[in-house]
């Protein structure tokens, strides 16, 4: 076979994977919202290609979208994927055994993820720009460059955020490169021009004929063929790391913490140490929990230092997800990462439910964190004491018995520390269901209580309900617990099967 034959039955085998996945009939739903929410950006992105549009039609300049892609637009994308992308998840293993290059196993990802319906969703940007400037009397092939250009950026910065994604997987100190580029972009633009978007004017008048924009689409498919290339090499180095499970030797015996203190609350406390060893040892429980904390530093610098969030609903909003954060990036795969070792924790009676009430502990303790690093913001004056404290019971109570029901649907195996040959975790349409009323339904109660009565009323109600739930905890982690068992073996049988 050719590379091109292995490319197009790697891509079949992807799609049947998919169909015969057994999560399929239970992701239909959440497959359905996938599209409504693509169906609902490419209409916003109708609706600004049409706006841009007419501005570069009235100033004659085709490469407007162009430089707002560079400064703006591609920025917002690389976040979004965060959300939209995943870093590769095919099953390389089964391939090592067959007569098949690595190599191309990794370059068939890449080119599928070049090719996703995602990038060439942001033609619907392009396409009626292009649209509305052609009919102001713009060249064809100016706008066909344009069109291709947009494109090709697109294509770029998945492949920038497939780099990042994957470097920021081994160490957090990565995340230094990404700040470190648009930094760069921005921080000179606000030092040397009155307006950042003197440079956007510079760009587009730089690349206002057609030869002068087709050299930009030659620089581009440039750029993206060495991002190709820089991708493959890295992928295949920490494919073979993973798959040949190297490690390190240590030079001296290390120091193992053994949480004495801890002893005294009994099996509960054992597992208290499990939550905290977990994290402390498995890389890919440590790199979300030291993700989700540096987010709520990064947003908490910001509110206190800056004039950004000054309005009463969005202090409001980002209040409740400094604390929040954490719980939405752990809760929801709670017990998927205990999927590897289920069966060791059925052998004794309750243990499930000790466990649950353990990592129930341990994310209400852990709140204390966020509550101390907003104290900048306090000082501040951005928030206020009661404030703090209703989201924190908000979040301990409310927040956390809706997101803790997912451990009773959860059944996919969540991998300790393979970031890149790990398998896929699909999700049924009723545990995303859980997730957005976990991260939303708190946030319509405060718009309610807010626009009903004074802040100070608020808090109130909203910490007395958040008390509630908090105290309430043993009823509630007891019927999640005998939810869980009525479909042990359900449960079982997918965490088994997602190893």
């Amino acid at each position: 076979m050719n590379r091109l034959q292995i490319y197009r039955e790697l891509r079949r085998h992807g799609k049947l994977g998919e169909k015969r996945h057994p999560m399929l009939e239970q992701s239909m739903a959440a497959k359905v919202m996938m599209y409504i929410g693509a169906g609902i950006m490419a209409i916003y992105l109708v609706f600004l290609g049409s706006l841009f549009g007419k501005l570069a039609a009235e100033e004659e300049v085709p490469a407007l979208i162009l430089g707002l892609m560079v400064l703006l637009l591609m920025p917002i994308d690389f976040l979004m994927r965060f959300i939209a992308q995943q870093t590769p998840m095919m099953f390389i293993k089964p391939y090592l055994l067959l007569n098949m290059p690595r190599k191309t196993v990794v370059e068939s990802y890449l080119l599928n993820l070049v090719s996703s319906g995602y990038n060439f969703l942001w033609l619907t940007l392009l396409v009626p720009y292009a649209y509305i400037c052609l009919v102001s009397g713009i060249s064809f092939w100016a706008l066909l460059a344009v069109v291709l250009c947009g494109l090709l950026l697109v294509m770029i910065n998945s492949q920038w955020y497939l780099l990042v994604r994957t470097l920021i997987a081994r160490s957090l100190l990565w995340w230094l490169l990404p700040i470190g580029v648009y930094a760069a972009i921005w921080v000179p633009m606000l030092l040397l021009f009155d307006n950042p978007f003197d440079v956007a004017d510079l760009f587009i008048t730089s690349f206002d004929t057609a030869p002068m924009l087709w050299l930009l689409v030659l620089i581009a498919l440039v750029v993206l063929l060495a991002m190709l290339l820089i991708n493959r090499q890295l992928q295949l180095c920490f494919v073979k790391q993973e798959l040949s499970r190297e490690e390190k030797k240590a030079s001296a015996i290390k120091h193992v913490w053994r949480l004495t203190f801890l002893e005294r609350f009994g099996q509960a406390g054992e597992y208290l140490k499990l939550e905290i060893k977990s994290i402390m040892r498995n890389k890919a429980i440590r790199s979300r929990v030291l993700m989700s904390l540096g987010l709520i530093v990064m947003l908490t610098v910001i509110i206190s230092y800056t004039n950004v969030y000054d309005g009463v609903w969005m202090l409001n909003f980002w209040c409740y997800y400094c604390f929040a954060i954490y719980g939405m990036t752990t809760l929801v795969k709670v017990m998927g990462p205990e999927g590897n070792y289920i069966d060791l924790l059925m052998t004794q009676h309750e243990n499930i439910l000790l466990l649950l009430r353990a990592k129930y502990y341990f994310h209400v303790v852990i709140l204390l964190f966020p509550l101390l690093i907003m104290l900048p913001a306090v000082i501040a004056g951005k928030f206020t004491i009661m404030m703090l404290l209703a989201y924190l019971l908000l979040t301990s109570g409310l927040s956390f018995f809706i997101l803790f029901q997912l451990a009773v649907y959860n059944k996919q195996t969540l991998p300790l520390n393979e970031k890149i040959t790990g398998k896929n975790n699909m999700e049924s349409g009723f545990q995303l269901l859980i997730e957005l009323v976990g991260m939303f339904l708190p946030m319509l109660l405060v718009g309610l209580l807010l626009g009903l009565t004074d802040e100070d009323t608020a808090y109130t109600v909203m910490a007395i309900i958040g008390l509630l739930f908090t105290l309430t905890h043993p009823l509630w982690l007891r019927n999640i617990y005998n939810r869980m068992m009525r479909r042990k073996y359900v449960n079982l049988e997918g965490f088994h099967a997602s190893r």
